[in-house]
This record gives structure tokens, C-alpha cells and sequence, in this order.
């Protein structure tokens, strides 16, 4: 589990072959989960200037390999210990969105982000989503779009100062409005659901 909050900003040194290359100042070892842009990854290999990860089919199906070059955002997954800050991030890209607006304002920029209108039920106003693995808060949502609001420390912490309109960005929707949809949707079908499948269902997420 990750919080949107982004750790540091790595080079990508080579993607090729399913394997990803970090340069990075954070100390990873074997095994660990490490969101990439917002998709969890894991560390299948140590180096001394960073780590290597792979790269599963179905996650190339959804992500762009644009993604997974350059300059990239880095969290590590949350430890047992760790402050719970952010919201609660899986790691899974639910789709790919593009900037389709940017909007100056007197202390704040505008984020027009568009995606494919099924997706658009799990975003809400004022909910969470996580763009490249930040966290942020959603303003207002449209039939195909939505609208954030990012802050002058965010804009320069993050490589959203580097968007541009047509910017491909991975978005994970809110974890709870997915949730409650799911369960939605089966109990529309009039068939009572069982614990077992409850379980099953709340064990997904």
C-alpha cells in the first residue's frame, strides 16, 4: 500500500525486456514494492546506484511506455510503523488520462484531466485519485474530464510542473468509490450476495 505522497524524483537509466532500471538515492532491497509513476512494481535487482524492477504484461497493456522513461516519481510501499498521510494508493492503474487544459491562476494551476467516460463514476468532487502516484484531490468532475487544483509546492516538488496539454498522466481512482461500485453492481442483478463472496470481494481491494 502507497499514500500518493512521492518520495523523490529517479532517472530511468534503460526500460527494455520487461526490465526498468531506476537511478535512484533511495536504498531498496530485493523484494520491495516500489510505485513507478504510480504503478507498483518490485525490486528484482539491487545496483549500487539504484535498483531494477519488472514490468508485467497486463501492466505494458495499460501503461504507456512513455511512462517509464525520463524522469519518474518514486514511493516506496508504507511500512507497519510509517504516519498514514495521503490516501490509501494500491499501485494499480486503473486507466491513462491526457491533459487536456491547463489554467493559471493568481496561486494555483488548473489540471484538466480527460479520460474514458466509464471511468469517470469512480472519480468524485473533493474525492481522492492519485495522477504519476500523487496524491490529490478532485475539484470538479465532467462527463468526460475532470478538474484539479495544484498548489505551487506540489507544481514544483513534482514533475507536473513538466505537463503540457497532451501530457499522458496514470490514474488510480478513488479505492472506496471502485469498492461500493462493485458491490452495486452485483447486488443490481437481484441475486443475494453470500459472506463468502463479501469477503472475497473486500480481499481484492
Amino acid at each position: 500500500m502507497f499514500t500518493g505522497l512521492i518520495r523523490e524524483i529517479a532517472t530511468v537509466k534503460r526500460y527494455s525486456n520487461n526490465i526498468l532500471s531506476i537511478r535512484s538515492s533511495h536504498k531498496a532491497k530485493l523484494g520491495d514494492s516500489i510505485a513507478i509513476n504510480g504503478v507498483c512494481l518490485t525490486v528484482i535487482k539491487v545496483n549500487s546506484d539504484g535498483f531494477d524492477l519488472e514490468v508485467a504484461d497486463e501492466t505494458r497493456s495499460i501503461v504507456p511506455q512513455e511512462k517509464f522513461q525520463g524522469e519518474v516519481h518514486i514511493e516506496p510501499a508504507m511500512q507497519m510503523d510509517d504516519r498514514f498521510e495521503g490516501h490509501i494508493v494500491q499501485g494499480h492503474v486503473d486507466c491513462v488520462g491526457e491533459v487536456e487544459r491547463i489554467l493559471k491562476r493568481e496561486n494555483a494551476t488548473d489540471f484538466f484531466i480527460a479520460v474514458d467516460p466509464k471511468y469517470i463514476a469512480h472519480i468524485i468532487p473533493k474525492g481522492s485519485i492519485t495522477i504519476d502516484g500523487i496524491s490529490l484531490t478532485v475539484n470538479d468532475v465532467f462527463e468526460r474530464s475532470f478538474r484539479l487544483t495544484i498548489i505551487p509546492h506540489t507544481l514544483e516538488q513534482t514533475l507536473m510542473r513538466t505537463y503540457k496539454v497532451g501530457t499522458k498522466v496514470n490514474v488510480e481512482t478513488d479505492l472506496f468509490a471502485r469498492y461500493i461500485d462493485h458491490i452495486l453492481s452485483h447486488r443490481s442483478n437481484k441475486r443475494a450476495m453470500g459472506w463468502d463472496e463479501v469477503d472475497a470481494i473486500q480481499m481484492s481491494y
